[in-house]
């Protein structure tokens, strides 16, 4: 009976220092390959994976220790799919907690007011932690792809700086972008002046593109607006030099030429009255309010100083004077 007592207590000791030794193990800082590890997990990563995933990576432990840890703890299940990193100092008990809060690499991509949606495309092509998924994809593919079909993209998405975990698809930015984009546009319509020519939101997004790319200085911008306002309002064309520039496509080399104002397109404001049949371009919210609430004025014409900034005038008489002056 003695030496089953004593038997007894031997198992209970090597129990209690294999426990207190396991603690001890959680709180040291494990030891990494380089200054920085980084791991992806897909959604519904196994946690036995996901422990050989980090040893792979360059943490220098055994995997099956690091899997009995996230298991014993109760929370393997609650390990988040994303990217993540570590550095030197991280624990095991840090790294399942970071797994568990989601506490993720980020990566940005910036997408700048004025640029058009080829530009945009672009630029998510060349964000390296972005999976591509739309390359492939026409226009029209891409837009029904993210749940808008028939819809021209041209405008459609939101200029801002969006953040994602690495790895995720750019097909993932494209849907926050656009949905973006259509929340500013409601927002903005909501505070439409009473007396606005503008028919609908749609329209106003097509306006805010062009006081976009026309706007030098973001003080003449809610100016700019206000004499494209004036002259839909009365009938007059845009004459509107972006505009041709973007129905010119990859033919436009830099150079705008009269037999270019000339020629006919449906982006050619020129020869044709309104608006043209999409935005030429993505605005910001600056744009977009100044679209729908223009500053009050008399001017129908404006041209460029040479500073950045415009000179506005209400006749053409005006205007001729103000041209030979900054222009000729």
């Amino acid at each position: 009976m003695k030496f089953l007592r004593n038997l007894l207590l031997l198992a209970v000791l090597v129990a209690a220092g294999a426990g207190a030794a396991a603690v001890w193990w959680l709180e040291q800082p494990l030891e990494l390959a380089s200054s920085s590890i980084e791991v992806s997990i897909e959604p519904k990563t196994a946690p036995r994976d996901v422990a050989l995933a980090w040893v792979q990576a360059g943490v220098r432990a055994n995997p099956i220790l690091l899997y009995e840890w996230f298991r014993w703890s109760g929370q393997a299940r609650k390990i988040r799919a994303g990217s993540y990193a570590i550095e030197p100092g991280t624990t095991p008990r840090g790294l399942l907690d970071k797994m568990v809060r989601g506490d993720e690499v980020m990566a940005t991509v910036r997408l700048i007011e004025g640029w058009t949606f080829r530009q945009f495309r672009a630029e998510l092509a060349r964000a390296p932690h972005l999976k591509q998924t739309t390359a492939a994809l026409s226009e029209s593919e891409l837009m029904a792809a993210i749940g808008a079909p028939g819809v021209a993209a041209e405008g459609r998405f939101y200029p801002d700086t969006y953040a994602f975990s690495k790895g995720a698809s750019d097909q993932a930015v494209l849907k926050r972008a656009y949905r973006t984009m259509q929340r500013q546009i409601e927002l903005a319509w909501a505070e439409r002046a009473a007396n606005t020519p503008l028919r609908n939101a749609d329209d106003a997004l097509t306006l805010a593109s062009i006081v976009e790319k026309e706007t030098g200085a973001a003080k003449d911008r809610g100016l700019v607006a206000g004499v494209f306002v004036n002259r839909l309002r009365i009938g007059m064309p845009l004459q509107t030099d972006p505009t041709v520039i973007y129905g010119m496509g990859e033919r436009f080399d830099g150079n705008l030429r009269k037999k270019d104002l000339l020629a006919d397109t449906p982006y050619n404001t020129y020869t044709r009255g309104g608006l043209p049949p999409t935005p030429i371009a993505m605005p910001g919210r600056a744009s977009l309010l100044a679209a729908v609430k223009p500053d009050t004025t008399k001017a129908l014409y404006f041209v460029a100083r040479g500073d950045g900034s415009s000179h506005f005038s209400e006749s053409l008489a005006e205007h001729n004077r103000a041209v030979n002056q900054y222009q000729r």
